[in-house]
């Protein structure tokens, strides 16, 4: 802490401050580039395909396509013999885990090393393998645990502590997906709740630092590779009616979702359950392997045009009902890319439908624009949502209007649900270190 010789905003503090934003900057972006490093290791290694294609070429989903069925369910079957032992001996041994929001929100910015890295690189290892849920936690709050470490090694005070932890955590999204302003608008709307100067700059400038790091590895390189889609008539309207439904959808997944967390079992019923889980969508995915790993292959062939509405219908089915079952059973992850990818499968369906009595739109554009709205509303974060969809993608500038559209109507209905319907007992964040609003 800074002492009375040492007062706040003194030369030593500004110059101890400036320090460790830029360290902090500096370990979201390994802390993003040696995760994600893993997961692409882990992934060739697991499904076979050519391993000079870590970080380029091949994609997880041909890789999965290429396998056997009966490597596929052996594969998960390894994944849920690893999740259910790990997560059972995290929670049986280890410190009680601290979230991101908690860290920021609460009275203790700190949290427990070994209990952090252990949970983040079962989260890493299991999407790897297979796992429905999301790798972009994991990442986030190695960066955020790391960042707590360093603010009490320059012995900043408290308040500076918790905003540089949210920016870590912001920094290590950045990285792991090359989205600098997604990451930084997260800190700002998703954990701070403030657009402070004090909050702005350090947000920025850590989640720029850990893109470029990351960048050195993982290339600068969009995560989707969309056409540009037109602004046409048609669905600038299907977005205005469409919005709200998304919304609706939104938080019918996120009520589903925080009840499949809440009952999730922490003793001896969780390592049976999870192999159960991950051995059922093994099976599943002798079917239909477009199901196996966060929802990236879904998104892309949906933001793409290359799936039909009957296909994506099921597939949207059976991403939520393996999104529950993963959750109830114990595992752990995000829901970013989930949620993602079943607003893309939802606004294939609803496009599907609008086509037949106003056709020329791509499939593809309804997906995007069901994709930025579905997330807006399920996270609770418009602007970043915006901003993930737009660094994800790279559409055409005219193509922003649709997605606003959608955007707006879709928060709102959110928000107005979540007002009408009554709140389950326990609440658990919609994104594992998303702040309640």
């Amino acid at each position: 802490m800074p002492t009375r010789a040492e007062p706040f905003g003194s030369p030593s503090h500004a110059l101890r401050l400036a320090t460790v934003v830029a360290l902090i900057g500096v370990a979201g972006g390994l802390s993003g580039l040696g995760l994600a490093a893993l997961l692409h290791a882990i992934q060739h290694l697991a499904y076979g395909y050519d391993p000079e294609t870590l970080f380029n070429g091949e994609s997880f989903l041909d890789g999965v396509k290429a396998a056997s069925a009966a490597r596929r369910v052996g594969v998960l079957t390894v994944c849920g013999l690893l999740a259910g032992i790990g997560w059972w001996a995290v929670f049986r041994w280890c410190k009680p885990l601290v979230s991101i929001s908690r860290a920021v929100n609460g009275p203790e910015p700190r949290m427990p090393v070994v209990a952090t890295v252990c949970h983040a690189l079962l989260q890493i290892v299991t999407v790897a393998l297979g796992s429905p849920l999301g790798r972009e936690v994991a990442p986030r709050e190695v960066a955020a645990m790391l960042a707590a470490r360093l603010c009490s090694y320059a012995r900043l005070p408290a308040d500076e502590t918790k905003i540089l932890v949210a920016c870590d955590a912001g920094a290590g999204l950045a990285a792991v997906y090359n989205v600098p302003l997604a990451g930084a608008l997260y800190v700002l709307e998703g954990l701070l709740l403030s657009f402070s100067w004090r909050a702005l700059v350090p947000a920025i400038l850590t989640s720029v630092v850990a893109a470029l790091i990351a960048r050195i590895g993982l290339g600068n390189l969009p995560q989707y590779n969309v056409p540009h889609y037109a602004a046409t008539p048609s669905l600038v309207v299907w977005s205005a009616i469409a919005g709200p439904l998304f919304g609706l959808a939104a938080v019918l997944f996120t009520r589903l979702t925080s009840s499949a967390r809440a009952q999730a079992p922490h003793g001896v019923a969780l390592p049976v359950l999870c192999l159960l889980n991950f051995v059922f969508i093994g099976l599943l995915a002798t079917q239909f392997p477009i199901l196996l790993g966060n929802g990236k292959g879904p998104a892309q062939v949906g933001f793409d045009g290359s799936i039909g509405l009957q296909l994506a219908a099921i597939l949207l089915v059976l991403r939520i009902l393996i999104t529950w079952t993963s959750l109830r059973a114990g595992a752990a992850g995000g829901l970013l890319t989930p949620g993602l990818c079943n607003g893309a499968l939802l606004g294939i369906v609803l496009g599907g439908v609008w086509s037949m009595l106003w056709p020329g739109t791509p499939v593809g554009a309804f997906a995007m624009i069901g994709a930025t709205a579905f997330l807006a509303a399920s996270m609770r974060v418009p602007l970043t949502a915006l901003a993930l969809i737009l660094e994800f993608t790279q559409p055409s500038q005219e193509f922003l209007i649709p997605m606003l559209i959608a955007v707006a109507g879709s928060v709102l209905a959110a928000e107005c649900a979540r007002r009408v319907l009554p709140a389950p007992e326990t609440v658990v964040g919609p994104m594992p270190g998303t702040a309640q609003k």
